[in-house]
């Protein structure tokens, strides 16, 4: 499945719809407590002319230099066969730098890229709750009798939206394009009729406001540069959710009808800011005329649902693309549909991000609370983006201007991301912690995961290779009709589910494959050609390895029998039976993982999925032996 195709042709209205309502959630939901907390939130500032004028300079230009430049312009070239994303990134730069002499820069560099992704966790988590709530407190304005039932109106749109996610988002997501293009007209629309009552606002365009407000309270400009940042946060989308659509369709989404909305509604309720004070509190839905306010609730409440959901899916993705490069262990993983193989669904991170949300909702009570959690690991996300994204681009330098030009870019880019990451430091105490506590245990578990796996490898590895085995022993041992599939992670060595068969059963089948999933550095392969190798090593001894990219689920019961005729070696499915080696952990007296990363490896390792549903082989095709490994 060729992803850049889909973006080198001119893209439909159609496409350009649908990335609405799949990229810009996020950063489309901005408005509705960006400019409310620079100037009503827990580091808010006067209302001045001079403060608004400020702000509203340095809104504007953060969207143009860290959205507009930064990931619409440059980061977006950084794809991987088309996709984007932190661990798109990571492979990419895997494959670039897994034969550079400077082993210490590759380890920091994979480091830097778990780090991203399990921060991506903490924002699956927040972006939901603040979002769901900011919308909902609309309430208020209409009625403030309304307050006291924020919070469980809140816990109830999110419980349903996580409830859904078991029958998939095929149909509801065909709505969520229109209603996201009538968001952004919304938008647009309201900011300018305000806009225009003091059309001198527009001129905060110029950067020199920005510039005179950082020069003249360089320390009040710090502590608000972490709300002017709320109006960047879902840039990262743009460059995660590239390979469902293509650059064009992005690009062209962003520049017609994104950045025109929601630069228009800054400017409007900037212009609304300075001619009533009293409206800080709640300053977007003082935009709409007071008959206007249920519909703008209602549509505010969708968008936010819809933004929900882009990251709740991100989240399933961003799984099993951890568990495909080896930083997760398997999941239960369902296709919720029978044609995108991308809509995916993953129970326990469902109910574990559920249990989250609504935690945090109860925690933190309102979405002005939250916007002091939220941020930080965003933040942190985008500083990666850059770091993975330029030792990338690097390598394509092809003359010293573009060395130089690349270096410019990336210095600027880097500042930009440091600021915005130091001024967002000062909410940790404010919740910022939040989103660091979750992705410092997701990380260690992460890591506990890539290293205990390692050394579990290392473990199992046979004594006997492969072809010593196939000439000296099984030459001699009797055989039975049938083909035998034994599936290892080494393919030069002989499975342990092998030789415990040989040593109980005293026969081999008929043909013997020694079967090798491998992931590849890329989120897709192109072609059947790519994903299938066989080796015959005679004595109907067969070497086979199965190539998949890292977004990609295998289906061994349809693929094998499929790509196996092609490959000239035929499997008939109820004639072939899997052994499959299940490993039951025990703790060594002495080990090479340290206590806490050993009890953490264990624990994963018993809840793992199975082999057989991850790799979806036929339950009644399967026989699986088990030992005791100490580790």
């Amino acid at each position: 499945m060729n992803h850049e195709t889909t973006s080198t042709n001119a893209p439909s209205k159609l496409l350009i719809i649908a990335a609405l309502g799949v990229v810009f959630g996020d950063i489309g939901t901005s408005p509705l407590y960006a400019m409310r907390e620079c100037f009503h939130g827990s580091h808010s500032i006067p209302i001045t002319p001079e403060n608004v004028y400020g702000v509203l300079s340095m809104m504007c230009w953060s969207v143009i230099l860290v959205v507009t430049l930064k990931y619409v312009t440059f980061i977006m070239r950084a794809d991987n066969q088309g996709e984007g994303g932190i661990l798109a990134l990571l492979a990419l730069t895997k494959e670039n730098h897994q034969k550079n002499q400077n082993k210490t820069w590759h380890r920091t560099l994979i480091t830097l890229g778990v780090i991203g992704a399990a921060l991506f966790y903490g924002d699956s988590m927040i972006t939901p709750a603040i979002s769901v709530l900011s919308a909902v407190e609309g309430l208020q304005v209409i009625a403030p009798s309304f307050e006291p039932y924020v919070v469980p109106i809140t816990i109830g749109i999110i419980i349903g939206l996580f409830a859904i996610q078991p029958f998939g988002t095929s149909k509801v997501g065909a709505f969520f394009g229109p209603v996201m293009l009538l968001w952004f007209s919304t938008l647009g629309f309201l900011g300018l009729f305000h806009a225009v009552q003091n059309p001198t606002i527009f001129s905060a365009i110029n950067p020199y406001y920005a510039a005179y407000f950082i020069s003249s309270s360089p320390f009040i400009a710090f502590l608000v540069l972490s709300s002017v940042f709320l109006t960047v946060t879902g840039a990262e989308a743009l460059y995660a959710d590239m390979g469902h659509f293509g650059r064009l369709p992005i690009r062209r989404a962003w520049f017609y009808v994104v950045m025109p909305g929601l630069l228009l509604n800054y400017f409007g309720q900037g212009a609304l800011l300075l001619s009533d004070h009293e409206t800080a509190a709640n300053l977007f839905y003082h935009l709409a005329p007071s008959w206007g306010l249920p519909f703008l609730v209602l549509l505010a409440t969708a968008a936010t649902v819809i933004a929900s959901q882009a990251v709740i899916s991100g989240a399933f993705s961003m799984t099993l693309q951890a568990t495909r490069l080896g930083f997760a262990p398997r999941f239960q993983i369902v296709h919720t549909s029978e044609g995108e193989q991308g809509q995916i669904y993953i129970p326990r991170i469902n109910w574990f991000l559920l249990l989250a949300v609504i935690s945090l909702v109860l925690l933190f009570k309102s979405s002005s609370n939250l916007a002091s959690a939220y941020g930080i690991a965003v933040a942190t996300t985008m500083l990666i983006d850059t770091i993975l994204a330029f030792s990338i681009l690097k390598l394509f330098c092809t003359n010293r201007i573009t060395c130089l030009l690349i270096s410019a870019l990336f210095i600027t880019f880097l500042c930009i991301d440091f600021a915005f990451f130091s001024a967002n430091s000062t909410k940790i105490p404010d919740g910022g912690w939040f989103p660091i506590l979750i992705a410092a245990s997701l990380f260690m578990l992460m890591i506990s995961w890539k290293r205990g796996r390692s050394i579990l490898s290392h473990k199992l590895k046979s004594e006997w290779s492969v072809n010593d085995f196939v000439e000296n022993i099984a030459v001699s041992v009797p055989r039975v009709d049938g083909t035998a599939v034994f599936m290892t992670a080494d393919p030069d060595s002989i499975p342990h589910s092998l030789i415990h068969n040989l040593k109980h059963n005293k026969v081999l089948h008929e043909k013997v494959v020694i079967f090798t999933v491998k992931t590849e550095n890329v989120p897709y392969l192109l072609n059947d050609k790519e994903r299938m190798i066989i080796t015959e090593l005679g004595g109907g001894f067969y070497k086979m390895t199965m190539h998949y990219g890292f977004k990609e689920r295998p289906n061994l019961g349809e693929d094998l029998p499929r790509l196996g005729e092609k490959a000239g070696l035929e499997f008939n499915m109820m004639e072939t039976t899997f052994f499959l080696s299940r490993e039951t952990l025990v703790y060594a007296k002495k080990s090479k993982l340290p206590f806490w990363m050993r009890k953490l490896f264990v624990l994963m390792s018993r809840n793992a999925a199975s082999p057989m549903e991850f790799f979806q082989i036929p339950n009644n095709r399967v026989v699986e032996i088990g030992e005791q490994v100490a580790v």
